[in-house]
């Protein structure tokens, strides 16, 4: 083989490796059912499995930061789209649940960081219509992309909030853009502050509030002060849990029955509990006090430890 030649080989070889020692952020696990949408109104079930490798595509392979992230580094995450209705051709109603998962040190362990529901995961989606995505605008037909980037600036921001103090500041201002955006020219919906006060709106009006600076702090504190450092001082990482739920109930004071305090305790109930249900019988009752006011839905769940 010629000098050049065997130059432009190892050019193409190095260039791989470098592609691939640098990996993106997410690694999302997706998964789109469609189960539930009435059989007549589906004429291709071969859109979703082309549907499902179009949004693994767009999560995993698409760069949303400068930060450099090896493939052991990247976030663990998933997205799980049930599909409801398709009340029109190439048009789709349905739900997502986003769930975002973090190691915790020194063991086997993963935390859930997230536990959200989308209830209005609507789009348009032609197989061979490619789409784009540009977070300074905002188009009906590329709405999937829009739904998609919002969740994984979402999914980035309360991973990066769980490493450093409001660490995922930048990643939020960007979501809430994403939203800002569509909500202008889709006219509100899920976008907007009218109706479900669960929805994408006020997901992001909550992270972004300085309301919730508070709420931010304590999600640091509680991760890389409580979880990470749990089985080398399980006594002091109880104590900081109730300062941490201490912190969350006056931002809950100031904004009641707020998304984001919401879904802190669907993705972290069954967690807390199993910390404090080893503490002593005061930790135990301050905790029940703490988590069955502010998660009064588990509050049978609490009360065991109360025993």
């Amino acid at each position: 083989m010629k000098l050049p030649a065997i130059i432009g080989l190892l050019t193409v070889i190095l260039g791989l490796v470098a592609r691939s020692s640098q990996a993106q952020e997410l690694n999302c696990q997706v998964t789109v059912n469609f189960n539930q949408a009435n059989s007549s109104q589906v004429t291709d079930r071969q859109i979703f499995p082309q549907m499902q490798a179009f949004i693994t595509d767009f999560m995993n392979n698409r760069r949303w930061t400068t930060d450099a992230f090896n493939p052991e580094e990247r976030i663990n995450c998933k997205l799980v789209i049930d599909i409801l209705k398709v009340p029109s051709q190439n048009y789709y109603e349905g739900r997502a649940q986003v769930i975002v998962l973090r190691p915790v040190y020194g063991s086997n362990y993963e935390t859930v960081t997230l536990r959200y529901i989308d209830n209005s995961f609507n789009f348009p989606f032609r197989p061979n219509n490619p789409m784009f995505f540009n977070e300074n605008t905002y188009a009906p037909e590329n709405e999937l992309t829009s739904l998609l980037a919002f969740h994984a600036l979402i999914m980035l921001g309360v991973d990066y909030d769980s490493f450093g103090k409001q660490g995922g500041k930048l990643f939020f201002q960007r979501a809430y853009n994403v939203m800002s955006l569509a909500n202008q020219s889709a006219g509100g919906g899920a976008w907007g502050a009218q109706g479900d006060i669960r929805n994408r709106y006020w997901l992001i009006e909550n992270l972004q509030s300085q309301q919730f600076v508070p709420y931010h702090d304590a999600l640091y504190t509680y991760h890389r002060q409580v979880l990470d450092n749990f089985t080398a001082n399980p006594a002091i990482a109880r104590q900081q849990t109730l300062e941490v739920l201490s912190t969350i109930r006056q931002v809950s004071q100031l904004r009641p029955n707020s998304v984001v305090i919401n879904t802190f305790f669907d993705a972290k109930g069954e967690e807390l509990f199993n910390i404090m249900n080893e503490g002593s019988r005061e930790e135990r009752q301050q905790a029940f006090t703490l988590l069955s006011a502010l998660d009064p839905a588990k509050t049978e769940v609490y009360r065991k430890l109360l025993r």
